[in-house]
């Protein structure tokens, strides 16, 4: 049940943002960002149906999935948070700026997580199960009021089995020999950690 909670909550990555995207005329580097999160919110709804045993498990739409993680994390997403770029609609908090170094971190995870997962596409899912050992992002299709970085997490606040990156993060080597879902719910928690942190809740 913990399990689909966890899906629940980080299957709605984009939601917000994408409706931010279309109603608001978001422009320059919000928008750029917007556009970010929903290539993963739309990268995570093509392996939905899989990580809930929906559909028969194609490697090759995960390893699409991770690629596009891969293009979006790292370098590549802190540097479309330049310092001040909070204006409406973004949602990001001030706490991104000041608490710079675990935001990269966090934004460095997803890369590694997301290289691992393309490696592990082809290991297929644990136990030849539905959901294996757990992918958060597994849940219902709909992204309306959530965020794939939005819910609880092992990693949310630098506690558990990821909270600090600096302590041992696993390679993605090591990831790469995992089940497939296993691998994506790692990934997913990262980003659970990073919108639990510093994206700012509708009030």
């Amino acid at each position: 049940m913990m399990k689909r909670t966890m899906i629940l909550a980080a299957i709605a990555v984009t939601g917000t943002a994408v409706a931010a995207l279309a109603h608001s005329g978001a422009t320059g580097v919000v928008k750029d960002r917007m556009e970010a999160m929903k290539a993963m919110g739309d990268a995570v709804k093509t392996v939905t149906p899989m990580m809930r045993g929906e559909a028969e498990y194609d490697a090759d739409v995960m390893r699409e999935a991770a690629r596009t993680f891969q293009e979006h994390s790292g370098e590549a997403m802190t540097e479309l948070f330049p310092e001040g770029s909070n204006q409406a609609p973004s949602e990001a908090k001030d706490l991104i700026w000041s608490d710079w170094e675990r935001f990269e971190d966090l934004a460095r995870q997803l890369e590694v997580h997301a290289e691992g997962l393309e490696g592990a596409a082809g290991n297929g899912l644990a136990g030849g199960g539905n959901m294996g050992t757990g992918s958060m992002m597994g849940g219902s299709s709909g992204m309306g009021s959530g965020s794939m970085m939005g819910g609880s997490s092992m990693m949310g606040s630098g506690s558990g089995m990821m909270g600090d990156a600096a302590t041992g993060m696993m390679s993605a080597e090591d990831i790469a020999q995992m089940p497939a879902d296993a691998a994506f719910n790692m990934a997913s928690q990262v980003c659970s950690a990073c919108h639990s942190r510093f994206r700012a809740e509708d009030d």
